[in-house]
């Protein structure tokens, strides 16, 4: 039976008072405790409690003279102790923290900029040469630490705190406003992917930004609340030898790998020893990423779901129930799940992924934009825009409703052809989509990037597949691309490659 996790009262229930501040909830551990491992310079350092606590009331006392409640204040920083005080810091004057992210590009950081109107940008000198003009920026080792504690600003859970933009894998990026509940929303999910996060000796890495949900509130956050180190690195780009390093320099326990990441492990026959739980989310893994894993790491990677609007609402656990091939897991309690048919009603049958209204963790709207925040309700479920179907109570993901192909009546989900190409070994990376067909409606189309040295054609990734999947859903088109379009998060965006196979059709 899985004990009572954190976020929850003793009934399941969120345990969320009537008063509620962000940074106090990730602050309120013993002053000499280590918050963060930080591993961004040549030696490691701990940094404490207390000092973290110091460098969020330097930049807070600097905030104060600049910004007022609920202006919109950028965050443009890599992994380090001062990202981390930096939003603290906005939190703890009430106002709204915007995470951005060193990859952008000037188009990028612009919409985001304008989009939510930022007020200031917290950065260092890096950022301040990306920021140009488009905002005013404010080194934050500027700040120093002396000076007299800041209190917290007497906010309410649903009182804004962070503003979070999504991906933009299905269309121009919005913004997800959210309240001071989001984090106690993500401590029941990322407990769990962690095999009851909080144990003895625990300690958090992720090499996903902290610019991005998935680095800021599935790790560094949850793990100031919980008291578990987490380890601050900068990476450039995902290198398995650099991981590795961090790892044992960090003395990790607990990892959380974007799929992609894992894909570049198992491609580089990479093994781990020394972790206690591996998490991953964003994309499902299927049984033989979950089988590589069990030999690379020694342990069963718990696969976790959820978006940017509402996140870490299903999750495996291996601690406490057995991981189930092709599902990602069951509903996190305190988040109420539902498969929806075409009228909205929960079915038993494949349909769109849903969460209740009530969920702690689901966004107060997307930002300035009240009718697409209508779209994506229907009564009391958000619509994630996923497919999927129960299992049992276990959740099977299809894939995002815009990627579902139709071809010769078969509904086909592009995940399980994509982790079926993966398996093979001359497979680097690779995305699945439906391009129109005048019999078939769409055909199953694979672009793929090969390994290096590897001359693998069509016909054997086609055979391949075709025995191992289901006889309508092996790629009948497979075409070799040098590299794939990816977000930032590295996320394939199969919208272009949509648009890729449109232009195909259309020159045929």
């Amino acid at each position: 039976m899985t004990p009572p996790l954190p976020g929850l009262d003793a009934q399941g229930a969120w345990d969320i008072p009537a008063r509620l501040n962000m940074a106090a909830q990730c602050l309120a551990q013993d002053a000499g405790r280590i918050a963060i491992i930080d591993l961004t310079g040549d030696a490691r350092r701990n940094v404490s409690y207390g000092e973290l606590a110091d460098m969020a009331d330097a930049l807070t006392r600097a905030l104060l003279a600049r910004v007022r409640r609920g202006d919109r204040v950028g965050v443009l920083l890599s992994q380090s102790p001062w990202c981390a005080a930096a939003h603290l810091a906005i939190w703890k004057m009430g106002a709204i923290s915007v995470p951005l992210f060193k990859l952008f590009k000037q188009d990028a950081l612009k919409s985001r900029v304008q989009d939510a109107d930022i007020t200031l940008v917290l950065t260092d000198a890096e950022g301040r040469d990306l920021l140009g003009d488009l905002a005013e920026s404010w080194l934050v080792d500027q700040a120093g630490v002396a000076g007299d504690p800041v209190g917290f600003a007497d906010t309410a859970p649903d009182d804004p705190a962070v503003l979070i933009y999504t991906s933009g894998t299905t269309g121009s990026p919005k913004g997800a406003l959210h309240g001071h509940r989001i984090l106690t929303g993500h401590l029941p999910g990322v407990a769990l992917s962690h095999d009851l996060l909080g144990q003895p000796g625990d300690c958090l890495w992720t090499p996903a930004d902290w610019a991005w949900i998935g680095g800021l509130f599935d790790v560094l956050m949850p793990g100031l609340a919980l008291g578990v180190p987490v380890v601050a690195a900068r990476m450039a780009k995902f290198d398995t030898a650099d991981c590795t390093r961090i790892i044992a320099a960090g003395n990790v326990r607990n990892v959380f790998f974007p799929p992609t990441a894992l894909r570049m492990l198992k491609a580089a026959g990479a093994s781990i020893s020394g972790l206690r739980s591996v998490a991953s989310g964003g994309e499902p893994l299927g049984a033989e990423m979950l089988a590589w894993g069990r030999n690379a790491f020694g342990l069963t990677i718990n696969e976790f779901y959820g978006q940017t609007e509402c996140n870490m609402i299903a999750s495996s656990c291996a601690a406490t129930f057995p991981a189930q091939p092709g599902c990602i897991g069951k509903a996190v309690p305190g988040h109420q799940l539902a498969v929806l048919d075409a009228s909205g009603n929960p079915t038993d049958a494949e349909g769109d992924i849903a969460v209740r209204r009530g969920s702690a963790a689901m966004m107060l709207g997307y930002w300035q934009q009240t009718d697409a925040t209508a779209e994506k309700f229907i009564g009391e479920w958000m619509l994630t825009g996923d497919r999927g179907v129960w299992n049992g109570d276990y959740l099977r993901f299809v894939g995002r409703e815009d990627d579902v192909i139709t071809s010769s009546g078969y509904r086909i989900g592009p995940a399980e052809i994509e982790d079926c190409l993966l398996t093979h070994p001359g497979v680097a990376t690779c995305g699945v989509v439906g391009k129109a067909d005048a019999l078939r409606t769409e055909i199953v189309k694979a672009y793929v990037v090969r390994k290096p040295g590897s001359t693998v054609d069509s016909e054997t990734l086609q055979t391949w597949c075709k025995n191992r999947l289901a006889s309508y859903s092996y790629p009948r088109e497979v075409t070799f691309l040098d590299a794939l379009p990816m977000t930032v998060t590295g996320k394939v965006i199969r919208k272009d490659l949509k648009a890729l196979s449109r232009t195909e059709v259309e020159t045929s």
